[in-house]
């Protein structure tokens, strides 16, 4: 009975993935219409939020379904925060960037140059004012017009998905930008016992069921002039925290 419903979730899964693919194709579609007709600031709140509801019903789908279960009530705690804000979380998997937008309807996301050209990405994250990567300046320039305007901004500051655990060197940027900005730094810590999207898996490769995220918020840093200190002392702070659950996985 157990290997019939793997088999019905795995089955299930690809189809939601299709599903979403699709949906996401639609989206870009009218996104890439309406990008010149919609004024700026309109435009903005409306590829945001859409980008929110969707990712939330597809994780509220397959939790539906026992196939993902996501704890991220922490970020709701976040999402009608006032005033601009740099979220920094670690980065284990692929999951991490859509969990946080799906749940802040204000994220703003950096994204890389190449998926700023994906069909089922590009023409929605550009009505929602992303921000692309492919120039540091220009990126920590409009990083900081973001928060400034009062965006939630989401960053890795691995740069990219965590090789080795418990997380990767912190890239320069982030406690840069906070100080010229003069956002705080709110520290998001995701934990998760997979290795589903991980550096090296294939999104069309199917996880061992259920896939369990445990998102919580850590400690909020005020900006400092000394921001490489900062970035060196925000570093610290997510191996210390993330530390015993590392422990843990590697003991059982």
């Amino acid at each position: 009975m157990a290997a019939v419903i793997s088999i019905l979730q795995r089955g299930l899964f690809y189809l939601l993935l299709v599903q979403l693919g699709a949906v996401s194709l639609l989206w870009n579609l009218f996104a890439w219409l309406a990008y010149p007709l919609i004024p700026k600031r309109a435009g903005t709140l409306l590829g945001r939020a859409v980008i929110s509801r969707v990712y939330r019903l597809f994780w509220a789908t397959t939790e539906l379904f026992g196939m993902l279960q996501v704890d991220a009530a922490a970020l709701e705690l976040l999402a009608d925060e006032p005033g601009g804000l740099i979220i920094a979380a670690n980065h284990p998997t692929m999951l991490d960037a859509l969990v946080l937008v799906a749940y802040l309807r204000r994220g703003v996301c950096i994204m890389k140059a190449d998926l700023m050209r994906n069909p089922f990405l590009a023409a929605g994250a550009r009505l929602a004012r992303y921000i692309r990567n492919d120039s540091p300046r220009g990126m920590m320039r409009c990083a900081v017009q973001c928060l400034q305007e009062g965006g939630q901004l989401v960053m890795f500051p691995e740069g990219t998905r965590t090789v080795h655990r418990p997380v990767d060197p912190f890239r320069p940027g982030i406690t840069w930008i906070a100080q010229k900005a003069r956002v705080p730094i709110q520290t998001v810590i995701i934990e998760t016992d997979t290795p589903y999207l991980r550096k090296g898996w294939p999104i069309w490769r199917a996880p061992a069921f259920p896939v369990r995220l445990r998102i919580r918020l850590g400690e909020r840093f005020a900006p400092v002039a000394d921001h490489e200190a900062l970035l060196e002392h925000l570093e610290g702070y997510f191996a210390r925290e993330l530390a015993p659950a590392l422990r843990e996985h590697a003991a059982a």
